[in-house]
C-alpha cells in the first residue's frame, strides 16, 4: 500500500514539476513584453503618453515622424537592463494629446523635460530618431545640466550648417506638403502616403518597418486631426533653424552619439553635429537607410548599449 500511495506522490510531484516548468517557460516569453508599461499623465494641460520599463538612471528615447513611441519596443527590454526607461509620444502623436498651440521643437522639448521633470527624473541620457532628434537637441540645449548623454539618430538640425541643401533638396518634398489640400488627399490614403517614407528613406524597404507596426502607425495617424498636428513639426523647421542657430552658439559639452544610415544621413548628420557638440561619437551604420533600428536592428542596438 506504501509503495502505490509513494507511486502517487512521486507522480504528483512530477506533474507539479511539469507544470512549474512549463509556467516558468511562459512567464520567461513574456517578461519583456510585460516589463513595458503604457501610461499617460497630463502636463500643462496636455495628456502626455508614454511606455516605461526598468529600473536605473533615466534614458528618454523620442520617437521620429511616420512612427510612434511603438518604435521603441524591440529595444525597450535591452535598455531596461540597466535604465528605467522612458519612451513618450511627442505631442500631437501617437496616443499624446494635440496641444492647442506649441507644436515645434524647441515647445516639444519642454513639455518632454516637464514630464521627465514630473515622474522625479533629475537627469537624464536623451534618445532621439528624426524630428525626435531635434527635441532631442533642443532638450539638450535648453537643459544642458541635466542631460547625461544625447544620441541623435538619422536626421539633421535645421539652422546649422548647411541644412538648408537638405531642406531644399527636391526630394524632401514632405517638408512643405502641409495645409488643407494636402489633408484632402491624404484622408483615407493614410497608409499609400505613409509607404513613401517607408519604403524611399530604406536602402531596402524589404528590411524596414515590419507590417504590424505600418499598420499601428497608420491607424495612430489616420484620427481626427492627428495628420495636421504631425505636420506642424514640419511646418515649424523655419522656427527650429532661428532656435537652433541661438542654441548652437553655446557647444554641447556632455558626450554625444550621431549615428545614422550609411545611405541615408549618417555622414552629413556627423558633420553637423561637430559645429554644435565638443564630446562627439559618430557611427554610420552599413547597408541602412532612415530606419536604422529596423533595418539594422544589431549593429544600432550595439552601438548605442556601447554608448548609452
Amino acid at each position: 500500500m506504501k509503495s502505490v500511495s509513494s507511486f502517487f506522490i512521486r507522480l504528483g510531484l512530477l506533474a507539479l514539476l511539469s507544470l512549474t516548468s512549463s509556467f516558468s517557460v511562459r512567464a520567461y516569453a513574456d517578461t519583456s513584453d510585460k516589463a513595458i508599461v503604457s501610461r499617460s499623465t497630463e502636463i500643462g494641460g496636455v495628456k502626455l503618453h508614454y511606455l516605461t520599463a526598468g529600473h536605473g538612471p533615466a534614458v528618454v528615447l523620442l520617437h521620429g515622424y511616420a512612427e510612434t513611441s511603438r518604435m521603441w519596443r524591440p529595444i525597450m527590454p535591452a535598455l531596461a537592463e540597466r535604465f528605467t526607461v522612458i519612451a513618450p509620444d511627442l505631442p500631437g502623436i501617437g496616443e499624446s494629446g494635440i496641444p492647442t498651440d506649441g507644436l515645434d521643437m524647441k515647445t516639444a522639448a519642454i513639455r518632454m523635460h516637464d514630464l521627465v521633470r514630473s515622474l522625479g527624473v533629475q537627469k537624464a541620457e536623451v534618445v532621439g530618431h528624426d524630428i525626435g532628434l531635434m527635441v532631442a537637441y533642443a532638450y539638450a540645449a535648453q537643459f544642458p545640466s541635466e542631460v547625461e548623454k544625447l544620441v541623435v539618430m538619422d536626421a539633421f538640425l535645421p539652422g546649422v550648417g548647411d541644412w538648408g541643401s537638405i531642406y531644399n533638396n527636391p526630394g524632401m518634398w514632405h517638408f512643405r506638403f502641409n495645409g488643407p489640400t494636402p489633408e484632402a488627399l491624404v484622408q483615407g490614403r493614410e497608409r499609400t502616403y505613409f509607404e513613401h517614407y517607408w519604403n524611399d528613406f530604406a536602402a531596402d524597404k524589404t528590411r524596414s518597418i515590419p507590417e504590424p507596426d505600418r499598420e499601428a502607425y497608420t491607424a495612430a495617424y489616420a484620427r481626427p486631426g492627428y495628420m495636421r498636428a504631425g505636420w506642424s513639426y514640419f511646418v515649424s523647421f523655419q522656427q527650429a533653424a532661428k532656435d537652433f542657430a541661438e542654441l548652437s552658439q553655446a557647444k554641447l559639452t556632455m558626450p554625444v552619439l550621431s549615428i545614422g544610415g550609411e545611405k541615408s544621413l549618417g555622414e552629413f548628420l556627423g558633420q553637423q553635429m561637430k559645429l554644435v557638440a565638443s564630446d562627439l561619437t559618430v557611427v554610420v551604420v552599413k547597408d541602412a537607410g532612415h530606419w536604422i533600428l529596423e533595418e539594422n536592428p544589431q549593429e544600432t542596438t550595439a552601438a548605442l548599449l556601447k554608448f548609452l
